[in-house]
């Protein structure tokens, strides 16, 4: 599982499809609605939100509105909780580890979505996020 710190424009669809896929299963495991990936480390800064449910919520509703933009059609139904204005706090450090590690797939995969990567030394962060200083969050397997 993987719910990118970065802005959901920076990824190519098929990052972008599996990015809406991967957060609504997040949703259903703070909702309690599943046995796998209860405990899986990519979800603690959504659990540390006063509002967790609000703030995936948030989440999807951004991944949704970059897919509409782009022309995709992903079901707003399925986000059941209103959106949150309380951002989570994500580290400079991580950013810039998420970053690389975005380049180093679309090399692989998606050679025009690298090119339009590489042109940002300081991409952008979903809108839930505001970036602090600091190293690699805890939480990330490096």
């Amino acid at each position: 599982m993987r719910i990118w710190s970065l802005h959901p424009q920076h990824l190519d669809a098929k990052g972008l499809v599996a990015l809406w896929r991967e957060t609504l299963l997040a949703q259903k495991v703070l909702l309690g609605q599943t046995k796998g990936y209860r405990n899986h480390p990519q979800l603690n800064r959504f659990k540390s939100h006063p509002d967790p449910l609000a703030a995936i919520a948030t989440y999807l509703h951004g991944v949704q509105r970059e897919a509409e933009r782009r022309g995709y059609r992903f079901d707003a139904s399925k986000i059941v909780h209103a959106p949150t204005r309380v951002k989570i706090a994500v580290t400079d450090g991580q950013v810039a580890y998420e970053l690389a590690h975005l380049r180093a797939k679309l090399e692989a995969r998606d050679r025009a979505a690298f090119d339009r990567l590489v042109q940002f030394e300081q991409p952008s962060v979903h809108p839930l996020f505001r970036v602090v200083g600091g190293g690699v969050e805890d939480w990330e397997v490096v």
